[in-house]
């Protein structure tokens, strides 16, 4: 691996020793251009197509009022429906799937919010849609369409659902625990969650029933940060960058050195970064880095950001719990750090990364995680 270097700084200590300007960040400072194209439509080598299917849910009250609507053969229907399967996949590899259920910004014929469940899994070779009218929101409904998807695609019932949001863990833990499935409430859905701003975008805004301006049911939470348990304490952080190249490196590695951490598959996200690029990202030391990386691999770690007027770094993990992960002493020269770390990361469009090492000068990593901090999708 790169080396890792930056000054180190104490964890839990109220002042910051032998601390010094990191110069190397005044070359991150300038932005670069970070390209996102993001598309669910698969290649043409996939030679198949999403299938649109039309809403035949019948409850109390339809859904959408019937209607002829002629499409173009490139124009999608907004009201359609999706049920896709890469043909090129093997539907046992699929045991992850991403999960959101809530209202969109979109009324029924009764002038009721309308809901849907999108499902995908991180490689979206699994793509679903399917709108339901907001009198029948329960686990019942959700656990049979679950169930349906598995039925209709051919795939089995997943291992683990992640979703992000707060507000329907009560009824998603409940559909999966009737199913065998693991809950795992997450903002690491990132599939999902690019999926549903480009969903805002194609689909909803052109929909009939689209209400603009309407803010989203389920807002997601950003609680205050508390205070970090005991058994993620590290003792010392630092500051530090490596070249995407490096990243991609370390990511690579992570199943054959067995090293504990989570990445990204930046392709597939079309994130494009140019080789050079370095990237910003938080290394932390201890002499029990292992049991570390391995308490920390449970969480879902999803994002680190500098909080500047509170002069502490926080970490976010799961859906929305929010944790002081260290503190500096407020200085102008510590400022500008932060503050050049913070730009650093919206120059790379919000990739970041967490190494977790048993010596700031080691070049090993025991625990690494690549992150992408995203801002809430628009629904």
């Amino acid at each position: 691996m790169a080396s890792l270097s930056f000054n180190a700084t104490r964890i839990r200590t109220p002042t910051l020793q032998s601390h010094k300007p990191i110069s190397n960040f005044t070359s991150l400072i300038k932005p670069r251009k970070i390209s996102y194209n993001f598309s669910t439509k698969p290649s043409k080598r996939n030679q198949s197509k999403p299938h649109q299917i039309r809403s035949n849910f019948v409850s109390e009250s339809s859904v959408f009022a019937p209607k002829e609507v002629e499409f173009d053969e490139e124009e999608d229907d907004p009201t359609a429906e999706l049920s896709y399967l890469n043909p090129e996949t093997d539907p046992g590899s699929i045991s992850e799937w991403e999960l959101d259920f809530c209202s969109r910004p979109i009324l029924d014929i009764r002038g009721k919010k309308v809901w849907e469940l999108v499902v995908c899994d991180s490689s979206l070779s699994l793509q679903y849609t399917k709108y339901f009218p907001n009198n029948v929101i329960n686990s019942v409904t959700l656990k049979d369409a679950i169930v349906s998807i598995s039925d209709d695609l051919g795939v089995p019932l997943p291992e683990k659902i992640r979703f992000f949001r707060s507000q329907m863990q009560t009824i998603i833990t409940k559909a999966c625990k009737e199913l065998g499935t693991k809950p795992v409430p997450s903002k690491r859905c990132l599939s999902l969650l690019l999926w549903l701003e480009e969903r805002y975008e194609t689909v909803y805004m052109h929909h009939p029933g689209f209400q603009k301006g309407s803010k989203p049911l389920l807002a997601l939470d950003n609680p205050f940060p508390m205070e970090l348990p005991e058994n993620l304490f590290g003792e010392k952080w630092a500051f530090v960058q490596l070249p995407i190249s490096a990243v991609r490196e370390e990511i690579s590695s992570l199943e054959s050195r067995l090293v504990f951490g989570a990445g990204l598959d930046l392709d597939l996200l079309g994130i494009e970064i140019d080789d050079k690029t370095l990237i910003p990202g938080l290394a932390v030391a201890s002499s029990r880095a292992t049991p570390l990386a391995a308490w920390m691999n449970g969480l879902e770690v999803s994002s680190i950001e500098a909080d500047l007027s509170r002069a502490s770094l926080i970490l976010s993990v799961g859906i929305s719990t929010r944790y002081v992960y260290a503190t500096y002493k407020k200085t102008p020269v510590t400022t500008n750090e932060a503050e050049a770390w913070e730009a650093a990361k919206k120059a790379c469009g919000g990739l970041h990364f967490l190494a977790i090492q048993e010596d700031l000068d080691s070049d090993d990593c025991v625990g690494f995680w690549l992150l992408l901090d995203l801002p809430p999708p628009p629904v």
